[in-house]
């Protein structure tokens, strides 16, 4: 069999990039990336073409084979790199080490997209709304592609006789050790189109199988995907830390009309704003597929990774930091007219007292 191992990397580093901005990237022009369009779709359906760079394959090799890369700037804040290498093998357990490897020079992938990551970064200079702390953890992901299995034309039918194989190699356990009713979950999200491809969706692997060669925009889905789940979790992350260092603030300072109070307000405020805008535009990424399959795909990968639940947790804080504003705000505008009744109070005896004086 023949094929392709490919490592997917999403890094949240920034609020927004302004990809309009963007004229060179690591002394290359960027071009928008766009996907094959084999299948029947609707006319005029827009997908989203991110910004994309090819840089040269890296010096070290993999298992003796070049490492090429290729590097994706979205406007949501993210850069993705991805590393490809190529490979041969008789049996899918000779495919177990490309699990977590390290480059023939001793550096492992992981280093490699990070370094290439700040790189890009640096690069991209003006173009970064709100910046994050560097270097930010990626979320990993790996994908076996086959595409040629030796003179089998059926996917699904070489599927149904390796299915413990692909699963010990998905979940990097022996295959003989797995239980049935492991097996049955690692493949339980399978799409398929035609009989000469098919693409298995696990937690941490996928396989892709097309025979016919084409994987980029199965790739590309998944790749959404992974890049939705680093910003879902990297954001439930920023609003935990936001909220109890807000509340511990406000505990710590107490109310007042004009100071700290008048100043979460205006953090609660901004950070609200941001946080929605950025779990929007992450959800519309993917609100028109057009290819029905990739769309299929895409749920899949959204279902595995569960996106549905990790929206819900931003949501939850979302719903929180709304009602911490209101009470800050109520609390302040109460603290306000308790002051303004004050004032009052005391011009109206101040009036009297001077009324009074007079008659005297």
């Amino acid at each position: 069999m023949k094929g392709e191992v490919i490592y997917l990397y999403a890094f949240d580093v920034a609020n927004e990039i302004i990809t309009p901005r963007v004229q060179e990237i690591l002394s290359e022009k960027p071009f928008p990336f766009e996907i094959r369009k084999d299948r029947t779709l609707p006319k005029d359906m827009p997908l989203y073409k991110p910004l994309a760079i090819e840089p040269s394959p890296l010096t070290a090799h993999l298992y003796g084979s070049p490492v090429r890369l290729l590097i994706r700037i979205y406007d949501v804040g993210v850069v993705t790199v991805m590393m490809r290498v190529g490979f041969e093998s008789e049996a899918l357990g000779n495919l177990m080490r490309f699990h977590n490897p390290t480059l023939e020079d001793g550096r492992t992938l992981d280093k490699v997209a990070v370094d290439f990551c700040g790189k890009v970064c640096s690069s991209l200079k003006d173009s970064v709304v709100g910046r994050t702390e560097f270097p930010p953890p990626p979320e990993a992901y790996t994908v076996f592609c086959l595409t040629d299995l030796a003179n089998v034309t059926d996917a699904n039918v070489w599927l149904n006789e390796n299915r413990r194989e692909v699963a010990g190699l998905l979940t990097e356990t022996a295959a003989d050790k797995l239980s049935e009713t492991q097996v049955t979950e690692v493949l339980r999200i399978q799409r398929s189109f035609e009989k000469s491809d098919l693409a298995v969706i696990d937690w941490d692997a996928a396989l892709v199988i097309d025979l016919t060669g084409y994987v980029d925009d199965v790739l590309y889905a998944l790749e959404l995907a992974n890049l939705q789940l680093e910003e879902f979790r990297m954001m439930d992350q920023r609003l935990d830390l936001y909220l109890d260092r807000a509340y511990e603030d406000l505990e710590r300072r107490g109310w007042s009309v004009f100071g700290a109070a008048n100043k979460t307000l205006r953090h609660l405020r901004r950070f609200r704003v941001d946080v929605a805008k950025l779990t929007d535009e992450v959800t519309h990424i993917t609100k028109f597929f057009g290819d029905w399959h990739l769309a299929r795909v895409y749920l899949g990968a959204r279902d595995r990774f569960y996106l549905d639940q990790w929206r819900a947790s931003v949501e939850q804080r979302l719903v929180q930091l709304d009602k911490l504003y209101s009470v800050v705000h109520a609390e302040v505008n109460e603290r306000r007219m308790l002051w303004l009744e004050i004032v009052i109070v005391i011009f109206f005896a101040f009036d009297l007292a001077i009324m009074l004086w007079v008659r005297r």
